[in-house]
């Protein structure tokens, strides 16, 4: 289904069409057994709590993440 299937949305504006897509997005995430999730992506996340298990890093303070950000641009 497209947009141009549905006269009524295209005359919606665009704040109108951003709640439109929220709402159906609401309704699509309450039925999460609906949304299957790839076994790569089930791979991927256990891939990276495992790394992180093994080696949960440094943490930095919130000044130190500022300044590690404006190191980069």
């Amino acid at each position: 289904m497209r947009v141009k299937d549905i006269p009524q949305i295209e005359k919606l504006s665009a704040s109108e069409k951003i709640l439109l897509v929220e709402d159906i997005w609401d309704n699509i995430s309450s039925e999460e057994s609906a949304i299957p999730v790839p076994q790569s992506h089930i791979k991927e996340l256990d891939r990276r709590l495992a790394g992180h298990k093994s080696g949960p890093g440094e943490l930095l303070s919130l000044d130190e993440l500022r300044a590690r950000i404006d190191l980069r641009k």
